[in-house]
């Protein structure tokens, strides 16, 4: 997608934003938010394959350097690698271990 495709998308974002009527706003951003659930499973997957591969070609890429290239962030690009999924509410917290617990010490 070139930059000019980027800008129109955002544009129309922005329409949406401006409708006057506010249950007519509410409406388009609602069925705006289904669509876009359905293309982010589409689109995360397809980074992520975009991802494996480039790091995968031998090319010798970092992880910073594949966020780079790709312009996301670095947590994004190691969430691929952990295999995370979603929002950081759904990962695996890191224990702490309370006073007194022999593997504390």
């Amino acid at each position: 997608m070139s930059d000019e495709e980027v800008r129109r998308v955002s544009q129309a974002l922005d329409a949406v934003e401006q409708i006057g009527d506010v249950e007519a706003r509410v409406r388009a951003k609602s069925r705006i938010m289904a669509d876009q659930v359905r293309r982010n499973r589409e689109w995360s997957a397809e980074r992520k394959e975009l991802i494996l591969r480039l790091y995968d070609d031998g090319q010798g890429l970092s992880y910073r350097q594949l966020a780079a290239r790709l312009d996301i962030k670095l947590g994004t690009v190691q969430d691929v690698f952990r295999d995370y999924k979603g929002s950081g509410t759904t990962r695996p917290k890191t224990s702490t271990p309370k006073a007194g617990d022999p593997s504390a010490e």
